[in-house]
């Protein structure tokens, strides 16, 4: 982590904290190996995680591949279902079912997009919220939103655990999220509102900027 000053037009210096997140993630990948075979020492199952692909898109592919690359250097077992993009969305929701119910099964994410004919959200909600990785069911959703313990996206939780890493205090200050996706940005602006104890309210106000949008969305918050 490095410190950087910066002026502002009017003159005021700021400290701009700069994070390695490499260095954060070969710290975190040596902890999670390290839960991960104690969990296993003690006689407990070790997680495993189901992979659900559809379909031959290049990028889907490579994500999928990096996933359960990071998964095996962590020293959890995965297996990936490669399904054609000419799946029905029948055999699809059938397929999680069943892996909703395999009890080998800890976590399970289905590779987005899926094939146009397929509901992405009907998708999402068919996986049991317990298992859902992804984060991206509505109840996982819902639960983030009331800052309520829950599965949240990777992108957001590795930002929110970059900055509780590097001891950033976000109580009572302003932020600004670089865009809103429903996958990135609108659940980083949650996590912001509050202080993941369920107890204090979070940044004083939060701003989500759209690259499509000449403008601010705000979300204000009383100050704590």
């Amino acid at each position: 982590m490095q410190v950087r000053e910066r002026w502002t037009k009017f003159g005021i210096k700021h400290a701009a904290v700069v994070i390695s997140g490499t260095e954060l993630a070969r710290q975190i990948h040596r902890e999670i190996q390290r839960d991960v075979e104690e969990l296993v020492a003690h006689g407990n199952m070790r997680p495993h995680l189901g992979v659900i692909l559809v379909g031959d898109d290049p990028a889907s592919h490579t994500y999928v591949k990096n996933k359960t690359r990071a998964a095996t250097i962590l020293g959890i077992s995965s297996d990936t279902v490669v399904r054609p993009s000419s799946v029905s969305q029948e055999e699809l929701l059938e397929l999680i079912d069943k892996m909703n119910r395999d009890w080998r099964v800890s976590g399970l994410l289905v590779q987005l997009p899926l094939p146009d004919h397929i509901n992405e959200r009907a998708v999402c909600n068919a996986i049991a919220p317990e298992k859902d990785v992804d984060g991206f069911h509505i109840v996982n959703i819902g639960k983030l939103c009331l800052d309520q313990r829950s599965m949240v996206p990777a992108t957001p939780a590795a930002v929110w655990e970059m900055i509780k890493r590097a001891g950033i205090e976000t109580v009572g200050k302003n932020v600004l999220v670089a865009g809103r996706s429903k996958n990135v940005g609108m659940p980083i602006a949650m996590l912001l509102h509050t202080d993941r104890n369920h107890e204090r309210p979070g940044a004083f106000w939060v701003r989500l900027m759209s690259s499509g949008y000449k403008g601010l969305q705000s979300v204000p918050r009383k100050h704590p």
